[in-house]
């Protein structure tokens, strides 16, 4: 069940960390203060077509807006950071073991430089660009619903950059 007011003060505290007023936030829902108001006094909740949209604005999740603090995670289990290099450099590792222009490992790649829009062989031999896909794969697990634990992430990058968008993401979304 959801509780009108928890998602009212949710939307109230995100709201005010982007530092938009009612008005501002209304104005770019298309929706009038008065509604917004409404929502943080837990008097009614926003549209469920709004809801991605809102999201969007507040830059956060609709679940992370309906549940609030208390986001209920069904925790899939626990990730090392050490697996997920090792994950990582098994791909490097079939090109250099079925050859570079070997179709399985070629559709591999296309795949993953469709899907992300990027290319993953510039990984392989530059250590900043490596540690970009190591965060982006442990995003997605926690996205996904795994833990991975913040003293296992801070042992495992090099560049303090990646490390801090990660932890950054995992406590912004209570999964730490």
């Amino acid at each position: 069940m959801i509780d009108n007011e928890a998602v009212g003060r949710q939307i109230t505290l995100l709201r005010a960390d982007k530092g938009l007023t009612q008005a501002e936030l209304g104005e770019r829902l298309g929706v009038s203060f008065q509604a917004v108001s409404k929502w943080e006094r837990g008097e009614a909740l926003p549209d469920t077509g709004l809801l991605p949209d809102l999201a969007n604005v507040l830059e956060t999740t609709v679940d992370n807006i309906l549940c609030g603090k208390h986001r209920e995670v069904a925790f899939k289990g626990k990730y090392k950071v050490s697996d997920m290099v090792e994950g990582l450099n098994a791909l490097k590792t079939a090109g250099e073991k079925l050859g570079k222009h070997n179709l399985i490992y070629r559709h591999a790649v296309n795949g993953i430089n469709t899907g992300m829009n990027t290319d993953i062989e510039a990984a392989f031999s530059d250590d900043y660009v490596f540690e970009a896909f190591l965060a982006e794969a442990i995003i997605q697990n926690l996205k996904a619903g795994y833990y991975i634990d913040i003293s296992d992430i801070k042992r495992n990058f090099s560049h303090e950059h990646f490390s801090r968008i990660v932890i950054d993401y995992a406590k912004k979304y209570n999964i730490c």
